[in-house]
């Protein structure tokens, strides 16, 4: 269950050709889920708003009801367009998190690398990685991008692996997303 959410789109009278009346969609600040919201009358939501959802119901401010988990092809094209953006926002507030995963990223197999899921990190980079941690773990992004000449942006790294994760159901390596919702 995720306690905080990220608008990714709002639509104050709805789907076109579903029910009537406000929804929204989100993504989960934990573990990625995506997520269709009924907010709360007469509530005004931005897209990449922070919003709580968790159980606690009287500290919900904004969303009166998480309707369920959806995929990412159930988004809209507008969530679609946004997406990138928002998960960088939400690596960023993060950053503590994700700079913890390149510390410690475990070998998936003798000769598979967790780090090598990342787009664009091959042998060469993930071996850097592994040598710049062992001298010391990394503090920020920042010194990442100090250290390891070939990474200029890791949290767009990150963010493109979260996005591959989410777009593709069959995905065999989930390093932060949760696997999707099977459609019966």
């Amino acid at each position: 269950m995720e306690d905080y959410v990220y608008i990714l789109d709002y639509l104050p009278t709805g789907r076109p050709g579903h029910r009537r009346g406000a929804i929204a969609y989100g993504i989960g600040e934990n573990q990625f889920t995506l997520l269709e919201l009924i907010p709360k009358p007469n509530v005004t939501l931005s897209i990449g708003e922070r919003v709580y959802v968790g159980k606690e119901l009287d500290k919900r401010e904004k969303i009166a009801k998480v309707k369920g988990r959806v995929n990412y092809e159930d988004l809209t094209p507008t969530a679609h367009g946004e997406i990138f953006y928002v998960l960088l926002d939400i690596i960023k507030n993060n950053e503590e998190r994700f700079v913890k995963f390149f510390n410690e990223s475990p070998p998936i197999t003798t000769r598979f690398h967790s780090l090598e899921l990342l787009p664009g990190l091959g042998k060469k980079t993930m071996l850097e990685i592994l040598e710049e941690r062992k001298k010391e773990p990394f503090k920020s992004f920042e010194d990442i991008k100090k250290r390891v000449k070939t990474i200029h942006s890791p949290e767009k790294i990150i963010a493109k692996r979260i996005l591959e994760e989410l777009e593709n159901p069959n995905e065999k390596y989930r390093l932060f997303t949760r696997p999707p919702l099977i459609k019966r």
